[in-house]
């Protein structure tokens, strides 16, 4: 068998062995970690509270209905009211408790890692189970994961980050790329989903740690604006 779907829930395609419990409960912390980041962007920006729970909502939601819409399904997290929940009160811990979450950024940079890490890898797995290749799995899986920044760095009018420095996109795309060439050799493991993360999780990590960015061009090295 292939695949089961979850009805009441975000519709999660569980492939691979994959718990739909655990796969559920993942993406929720996911969801909320996201609209953490959503969050304290809009509050730095001083947005009020409409914007700063849009926001929360955009980033922990936008790369999974991006996904979906290109597809061809209905957006998912609107099925499932947990998901807009968690984007919602993601929104309101900012708004009420920013000091607070801005002491404990690297912790928020941590789970933001596990975010991107789960929703990566269940990304490919749903594109895969609706009959996409492993190209177009891995590309839908790192959107799943870094579409919501993208779009909230365009809608504060700022270059999106995910294109300027830092590992993040590149983390996405090895942990996506894992569950889509374990699904072109026909393994059904749910082992190598866990892998997927654990590599984009990892890369992530490392390049935290180190500080590490995507080369730019050579000739605009010594003019780079600093962030």
């Amino acid at each position: 068998m292939r695949a089961i779907l979850i009805p009441a829930a975000d519709l999660v395609v569980v492939s691979h062995g994959v718990d739909a419990t655990l796969i559920l409960w993942l993406n929720l912390a996911g969801t909320f970690v996201f609209g953490l980041s959503g969050g304290l962007a809009a509050v730095r920006a001083r947005l009020d509270l409409v914007g700063v729970l849009a926001l929360s909502a955009v980033v922990a939601l936008a790369g999974g209905i991006t996904r979906d819409v290109l597809i061809g399904l209905p957006a998912a997290t609107f099925r499932d009211w947990r998901y807009l929940a968690a984007a919602g009160a993601a929104g309101l811990v900012c708004f009420f408790a920013r000091p607070r979450l801005d002491r404990a950024q690297r912790s928020v940079l941590l789970f933001d890692a596990v975010g991107l890490s789960v929703f990566c890898v269940a990304g490919a797995s749903k594109a895969l189970d609706y009959g996409l290749g492993p190209v177009q799995a891995t590309l839908l899986g790192a959107i799943t994961g870094i579409g919501g920044g993208m779009l909230r760095d365009v809608l504060l009018n700022q270059v999106p980050t995910v294109l300027r420095h830092e590992l993040y996109a590149i983390p996405a795309l090895l942990g996506a790329a894992v569950v889509a060439v374990a699904d072109k050799a026909g393994s059904t493991s749910g082992a190598y989903t866990i892998v997927g993360a654990a590599v984009c999780l990892g890369t992530r990590l490392i390049g935290i740690k180190l500080g590490l960015s995507v080369p730019i061009a050579p000739s605009e090295r010594r003019s780079r604006p600093r962030d």
